[in-house]
């Protein structure tokens, strides 16, 4: 395919669009391109293996993001703050993320401003909680003050939520000190080994422990202000966004599809034991379960900012309607 060389020195602007575009389709992007007019077929998503990314694995399955054009490639990641620096070198394309890390990367890097372009999940009664070993003599969150809690990445929303539940009783927790990093999956053998004193369950995990090993709740991290709050969403980089709107378009219209199949309870336990490892059918059906948003709410994600004001997680306000990926 070659682009016909202009006659005119001067174009209109639609047939200048129309130029432009057929020179940039044959001038050797290595990006790949779509079909059906996507500026990039082939994604790839950072995602977990919680219960929180269901719809991801519904998407994947029922052929959603198929039926938008798009191929999504997976990459299993810690947390939310080890998808960052993915997202910056252009390795993810979007990627699954606590907004506890987004919002603080985007407001403590200058260079760096991710976009959310969907929400993922909200808590509900003991989807993240506080949990210890069956013999351990720790009752309550006050008896955990000084002790090792294992936390997915330290700075996020796990330890806001153990922060947070900690105030009224009276106990600051260190992020330094207190909190040790471990991959929820290795949580059980963490508490097994007892190189840790308790360990932020995020579903099924924490179902899990309390099954396999008889571990046992101190603490639920999603009541009181932290009831219903957003937990975390899919985000791409500003400049991802800008350059490949169709792209991000057809993501959203997946997810949203997905993020709607997930309100059946049924359809979650049937889908998450097939990608998170070691989770039965057991587990899955006895699971505390949150919510999977089809829309963003400014307002909603707006809590989880003035959380982060509160425990100085960031030096200024944030405007989380600033993070929102503004698309057709």
């Amino acid at each position: 395919m070659s682009v016909p060389h202009p006659r005119r020195a001067v174009l209109g602007g639609a047939l200048a669009a129309v130029l432009a575009l057929a020179a940039a389709a044959c001038g050797g992007s290595d990006e790949p391109k779509s079909a059906n007019g996507l500026e990039q077929s082939e994604i790839t998503l950072g995602t977990m293996t919680v219960a929180d990314t269901a719809p991801v694995q519904l998407a994947i399955d029922k052929g959603l993001f198929k039926a938008e054009g798009l191929t999504v490639k997976t990459q299993v990641i810690q947390g939310g703050a080890a998808g960052i620096p993915l997202l910056k070198s252009g390795r993810l394309d979007f990627s699954f993320g606590n907004y506890v890390s987004l919002f603080t990367a985007g407001t403590k890097d200058p260079g760096f401003k991710p976009k959310i372009v969907a929400e993922g999940f909200r808590s509900a009664s003991k989807t993240h909680t506080l949990m210890v070993r069956g013999d351990s003599p720790y009752k309550t969150i006050n008896d955990l003050a000084g002790k090792k809690i294992a936390v997915n990445t330290k700075r996020n929303i796990s330890t806001l939520l153990i922060r947070a539940a900690g105030t009224p009783a009276g106990v600051r927790f260190d992020e330094d000190k207190e909190f040790v990093e471990v991959a929820p999956p290795a949580m059980e053998q963490a508490l097994k080994s007892e190189s840790v004193d308790a360990v932020q369950a995020i579903e099924p995990f924490g179902t899990q422990m309390a099954e396999s090993m008889g571990a046992r709740m101190v603490a639920d991290l999603a009541t009181g202000k932290t009831a219903d709050l957003p937990i975390a969403g899919y985000a791409a980089t500003e400049k991802f966004v800008k350059e490949n709107p169709k792209t991000v378009a057809a993501f959203q219209r997946a997810l949203q599809k997905a993020q709607g199949m997930a309100a059946d309870r049924k359809v979650v336990e049937a889908v998450l034991p097939t990608y998170a490892k070691g989770i039965n059918a057991k587990v899955a059906a006895s699971m505390s379960m949150g919510t999977y948003p089809t829309s963003l709410d400014a307002a909603a994600l707006q809590r989880v900012a003035d959380l982060m004001s509160e425990f100085q997680y960031v030096d200024k306000p944030i405007d989380a309607t600033s993070f929102i990926a503004q698309t057709p």
